[in-house]
Formats: C-alpha cells, sequence, structure tokens
C-alpha cells in the first residue's frame, strides 16, 4: 500500500487504506459534537438558572442565545479559513475555547457573567471547532455526503440523550456553578484529545472507483461570490432560518413546557428532554438519507410538514397529556436534527465542494439568526402570557411558510434530475 492510498496523519499508523480509514474521521466527528452538543441541554438549566439568580424566562435564555448566536458567527469566520489552517488547530482552538468559557461560568455571580462565559466565550469554541467534522465529512464522503454528514452530527444531538440525566444529577449533587465547572474541565480534556488525529485529504483525492457524476446532474462547483447570486443560497438561507427558527424554540423549553404544562416533575422532564435527545440525533442521518434520496427540497417540505403538525398537537396539550408531548416534541427535535444535515448537504449538492467551507459559514448564519429570534421569542411569550402554550402559534406559521419558500425557491442552480 502506497503512502498517497493510506489514510494521512497520526491514524497512518493503523496501516489503513484511506478508504476504510476515513471512517475513523466519521467516529472522532461524532465524539467531539458528543462534548459541543451539550448546549442543546440547556433547558435542564434553564429552571435551576431563574432559581439561583432570581431572573425571568427571558433572562434566563440570555445565555442560550448568546451561546447559539456566537456558535453561529464562529462558524461562518472559520469557513473563511478552516481549509488554511486545517482541522487540526481548528478543533484544538475550539475545544479549549468551550471548556474555559463553562469553567469560567462556574465562578459566575450574576446572569450576565454567566451569559459572557457560557454564551459568548463558550459558544465561540462550538462554533470554531464545530464545522471541522462536517467539512471532514464533505471532503472524505464525496461518494456518501448525506450519509456520511448525518452519522457525524447524530453525535451533536445525541449529545442531550447522554448529557441531560448526568446533569441533571450533578445539578442535585454539586449545584448549578460545580456542574458548569466540572464539565468544563471534562470538555477541555476530551475534545483536545480527540483533535490531534484529525486530518484532510490531499487534494483531488477521491475513493477508489468512484468518479463524479458527468451526465448533467452534478453539482456547480460555484465559488462564494457565483453563490450568493443564486436563488438557490436565498432559498436554502430562509428555509434554514424557519426550519432552525421553530427548532430551538422548542428545544429551549422542552424541560420548562414538561413541568408547567404537562406537570412532570423536573426529574421526569429532563429524562424526556434525554429521550428528544435520540431524535435529535436520528433525525440527522434520517434527512441526511432523505436530502440524498429525494433532494433537499422534498427533504425541507417534509421537515416542515412534520413540524406543521407537532406545532397542532401541542396547541391541545395539557396537564397529564404526557404522550402527546413526548411525541411532539420528539417531531421538533428530529426536525430540527434534520435542518443540521439537509443544510451542509443542500450546500454541498448545490454549489459543490471547492469552497464548501466559506459557503456553509455563510448559510450557517441562518441558524444564528434564528437562535437570536427563537430564544427571544419564547422567552417573551412566556413572560407575557403566562404560559409556553402560544409559543406553538409562531412555529405553526413558520412551518407553513417554510414549505412555500421550499417549493418555490430550494432548487439547485445545476438542475438536478431530482428536481
Amino acid at each position: 500500500m502506497t503512502e498517497e492510498t493510506k489514510v494521512p496523519g497520526p491514524l497512518a499508523v493503523f496501516g489503513l487504506s484511506a478508504e476504510k480509514g476515513r471512517w475513523i474521521y466519521i467516529l472522532l466527528g461524532f465524539l467531539i459534537y458528543l462534548c459541543l452538543g451539550s448546549v442543546y441541554s440547556w433547558s435542564v438549566f434553564k429552571k435551576p438558572v431563574e432559581q439561583f439568580f432570581g431572573v425571568g424566562a427571558t433572562q434566563s435564555g440570555l445565555p442560550y442565545m448568546l451561546s447559539l448566536v456566537f456558535y453561529a458567527l464562529m462558524v461562518a469566520v472559520m469557513g473563511t479559513c478552516l481549509d488554511k489552517i486545517g482541522p487540526r488547530k481548528a478543533a484544538l482552538v475550539g475545544g479549549v475555547l468551550m471548556g474555559l468559557g463553562w469553567i469560567l461560568a462556574g465562578f459566575s455571580k450574576n446572569i450576565a457573567w454567566l451569559a459572557w462565559c457560557y454564551g459568548v466565550v463558550g459558544g465561540a469554541g462550538v462554533g470554531t471547532a464545530y464545522g471541522v467534522p462536517i467539512a471532514l465529512a464533505a471532503k472524505w464522503f464525496p461518494d456518501k455526503k448525506g450519509l456520511a454528514l448525518g452519522l457525524t452530527l447524530s453525535g451533536f444531538g445525541l449529545a442531550t440523550l447522554v448529557g441531560a440525566p448526568f446533569i441533571k444529577h450533578m445539578l442535585d449533587v454539586r449545584g448549578l456553578l460545580g456542574t458548569f465547572f466540572l464539565l468544563g474541565a471534562v470538555f477541555l480534556m476530551v475534545t483536545v484529545l480527540l483533535s490531534l488525529p484529525l486530518e484532510f485529504p490531499r487534494p483531488g483525492w477521491r475513493p477508489q472507483g468512484w468518479e463524479p457524476a458527468r451526465d448533467g446532474s452534478a453539482p456547480a462547483c460555484l465559488n462564494t461570490s457565483a453563490m450568493l447570486k443564486t436563488p438557490a443560497f436565498y432559498g436554502l438561507w430562509l428555509c434554514y432560518l424557519l426550519g432552525t427558527l421553530s427548532g430551538l424554540m422548542a428545544i429551549g423549553i422542552a424541560s420548562p413546557v414538561g413541568q408547567e404544562i404537562i406537570q412532570l416533575s423536573p426529574e421526569a422532564a429532563a429524562l424526556a428532554v434525554s429521550l428528544f435527545a435520540a431524535f435529535n440525533g436520528l433525525g440527522r442521518p434520517l434527512f441526511g438519507w432523505l436530502a440524498d434520496r429525494l433532494s433537499p427540497r422534498y427533504a425541507a417540505v417534509i421537515s416542515f410538514l412534520v413540524i406543521l403538525l407537532a406545532s397542532l398537537g401541542m396547541l391541545k396539550a395539557g396537564s397529564g397529556q404526557a404522550l402527546l408531548y413526548l411525541a411532539c416534541f420528539g417531531a421538533f427535535w428530529l426536525c430540527l436534527g434534520g435542518w443540521l444535515a439537509i443544510a451542509p448537504t443542500a450546500t454541498v449538492s448545490f454549489f459543490g465542494a471547492v469552497d464548501y467551507c466559506r459557503n456553509y459559514g455563510l448559510v450557517f448564519l441562518a441558524y444564528g439568526c434564528g437562535a437570536i429570534l427563537g430564544t427571544l421569542l419564547s422567552g417573551k411569550i412566556r413572560d407575557l402570557t403566562g404560559s409556553y402554550t402560544f409559543a406553538f402559534y409562531p412555529t405553526a406559521a413558520l412551518a407553513l411558510a417554510g414549505i412555500v419558500v421550499a417549493l418555490f425557491l430550494l432548487k439547485s442552480p445545476a438542475k438536478k434530475k431530482a428536481d
């Protein structure tokens, strides 16, 4: 086996071919996302934060909102330089920033300090490292991009499945600040170790026996400037905004909705959040596969239809209707996870892999906008009306708008056969 056919970097010591060794990057990316995805466990922190600092629903959402905003901003920033600095350095810096943000949050004296440490520093760390595993998946798997991206990203969704019960236990044992400190130390050490083997394939590498399509169905290889001139970019950006806005609204309030509307205990609500994370993780390979199979447009339409049905279900939910709550919020989490696979798959399918990191960085800004609007909207609705039930009218309207945008604008510039 020649050096060119071996997997590169530190993993070369195992003597694996590039075709076999590339699957290790999926595993490493999955594990990194298990750490980064803990940001989605915020609903478990929400009530303890309100009680500890004596704040309302809007203020207790600020650390979560800022973490998602800076996460999205740094994904865009890193998209401009990830190819230059390489995956190893980007993941190392991101892991250190995230860990330090959570560690410093353990010394919070007020909600503003918590928002700065957890939100700004920790969120920037998540965003710095976030693009690395999906860029690795896109570059190493041009032949299975939707599946590879979905499998990698499932770690981000499943993080809450593992984390929510553990966080609830730690909150009971060590308190709010002690939990932030301990988790920060763990995240720092684990992400640094997992970052060390990361390596992009050499330029022009492709799996043996695979050739890109040459029948007019291949994606156009557009740079960022050319991408911005296409209706497909704006259709994708709007769909991503609408999908993540409704999903992030639901994720941020999953635990308090369970306690306040369904009358679950805090322990049962935390367990429910853990269950929802399984749907979040499942949504990524599922919708990645649908995007490959049916096209990103029709995967998006399916996602919005599910969000609409879940919204209508929650408008009918009340005390004791745990099964309805579980089904509806499972659907919300499934679709949010799905959008984290649909959007990167659509980016590489519509605009090619040549300028993928930069292109997806701009697309991902829609996620940041969704984080701001979704967190503020759900918190403000709760503070003004006294109930989270009214938050599901906007999610239903967003789903209807998303179906219209997807059908009319989410079309590949390359005129893919699936469309």
